[in-house]
C-alpha cells in the first residue's frame, strides 16, 4: 500500500496529492462509506475514489460494474483489437456506410466537433502519421521518416474526410480514425454517470491521468490535484488546485520521445504538417464540464502552441493551464477561465 498522502502520477502529468489505495484490482471499503478502487484498461491504470458513498452500495458490485464500463469503451474503440467498431471501420472502403453503437458515435461526433473547432489542430485520423514516426503499436523508430513517407501518410488523412450521421459513419478516402486521444476522457465520463445513477455525490474518476470530480473528498475539501512539472528527469508539481464538479486533462510531449541527429522528436505530432511538435510548449492542461472534451482539447491546444493556445483560450472561455520551457526552467501562464477557477 502506498503512504497516506501518496502522489498517485496519471500518464499526462496529473498527481492526485490525496490518499489512495495503491493495489491495483483492490476495493478498499470502509464504515464512512470510502471505497477505493483501481485497475488497468485502455492501456493505462485507473483509479476511483468514493467518499461518503450511500450505504446501499455494495463495493465489490461497484468495482465490477466499473471494469465493465471501462471494458465497454475499450472493446467498442481499441485501434489493438481487430474486432472492435472502430478497427472494423477503418478496414472498410471509401464510399461505405457503418452503423455503430451510441458510445461510438458520441465520441466520433465530439472529436469531430473539437477537430472543426480547434481547424484540425486535434485530428482523429491522425494515426498513420502516429505510426510513421514511430509512436504507435510496436514503433521502434529512431530515424526521421522521408517527406515522401510523410506526404504518403497524410494523402488519406483529414477529419472532413470522417461523417457520421444517426450513428452511421462514413469516409471518403481510407482514413483511419484513431480515438486515443479523447477515449480515455470519455471512458472516465461514463464511469462518472454510473456513479451518479447509484446516487454517489462525491467521487473522483482518474483515468489515464484524465480526471472528473464531484463532491468533496474524504478530508471534506475540494479533490486536491498537483500538475505535473513537465520535466523528463524529475517528477515535481508545478500547480496545486483543488476541483470538485470539474474535469481535467493534461497533455504533454517531454515523457515520449526519440533522438536523431541531436534533435528530440516528441510523441505529439501536429496532424497539419506530419511532424512531431518543434515549439516550447511542454504541458497543456484544461478544465471543462466534461473529461471527453478536457482530453480532445489539451491535445490540440499543445499542438498550437503557447501563445495561439491561450488565444484560443481566451476566445472561447477556457480554463487552460500552460507550462512551457525546455532542460528544467519553466514558465506557466494561465487563462482567465482558469483563474478564476484558483480563485474560487
Amino acid at each position: 500500500m502506498l503512504s497516506r498522502r501518496a502522489f498517485i502520477r496519471g500518464a499526462n502529468g496529473i498527481a492526485l496529492t490525496i490518499p489512495f489505495l495503491g493495489l491495483i484490482g483492490c476495493d478498499d471499503t470502509r464504515a464512512d462509506g470510502v471505497h477505493s478502487i483501481s485497475g488497468k484498461t485502455m492501456g493505462t491504470t485507473y483509479n476511483v475514489k468514493v467518499a461518503r458513498a450511500p450505504k446501499a452500495v455494495d463495493g465489490e458490485d461497484l468495482a465490477s460494474r466499473i471494469q465493465a464500463s471501462l471494458d465497454g469503451v475499450e472493446g467498442l474503440m481499441s485501434t489493438y483489437r481487430t474486432t472492435s467498431e472502430l478497427s472494423l471501420f477503418n478496414a472498410d472502403a471509401p464510399g461505405s456506410r457503418r452503423s455503430v453503437s451510441p458510445d461510438t458515435a458520441r465520441v466520433i461526433e465530439a472529436a469531430l466537433t473539437v477537430a472543426d473547432m480547434t481547424d484540425g489542430a486535434f485530428d482523429p485520423t491522425v494515426g498513420p502519421l502516429v505510426d510513421l514516426w514511430g509512436f504507435g503499436p510496436g514503433g521502434t523508430r529512431t530515424g526521421i521518416p522521408a517527406d515522401a513517407e510523410i506526404a504518403a501518410a497524410m494523402s488519406d488523412l483529414g477529419y472532413r474526410n470522417i461523417s457520421i450521421s444517426n450513428q452511421e459513419l462514413g469516409k471518403t478516402t481510407q482514413a483511419r480514425l484513431d480515438l486515443s486521444g479523447i477515449a480515455k476522457g470519455y471512458g472516465v465520463d461514463k464511469v462518472a454517470e454510473l456513479l451518479d445513477s447509484e446516487g454517489i455525490e462525491h467521487y473522483l474518476v482518474e483515468v489515464g491521468g484524465e480526471i472528473r470530480t464531484r463532491g468533496m473528498s474524504p478530508e471534506d475539501r475540494a479533490w486536491r490535484l498537483g500538475i505535473e512539472k513537465p520535466n523528463p528527469n524529475v517528477r515535481d508539481i508545478q500547480q496545486v488546485i483543488g476541483l470538485s464538479g470539474h474535469a481535467l486533462a493534461s497533455s504533454g510531449n517531454y515523457r515520449i520521445f526519440f533522438e536523431a541527429d541531436s534533435q528530440r522528436y516528441a510523441h505529439i505530432i501536429d496532424p497539419r504538417n506530419g511532424r512531431p511538435l518543434t515549439h516550447d510548449l511542454a504541458s497543456a492542461t484544461v478544465i471543462a464540464t466534461s473529461t471527453t472534451q478536457a482530453d480532445a482539447l489539451s491535445t490540440a491546444m499543445l499542438v498550437m502552441g503557447a501563445e495561439k493556445a491561450m488565444s484560443f483560450a481566451r476566445e472561447h472561455d477556457i480554463a487552460a493551464f500552460l507550462i512551457s520551457g525546455r532542460d528544467g526552467t519553466f514558465t506557466d501562464s494561465a487563462s482567465p477561465a482558469f483563474e478564476r477557477l484558483l480563485s474560487a
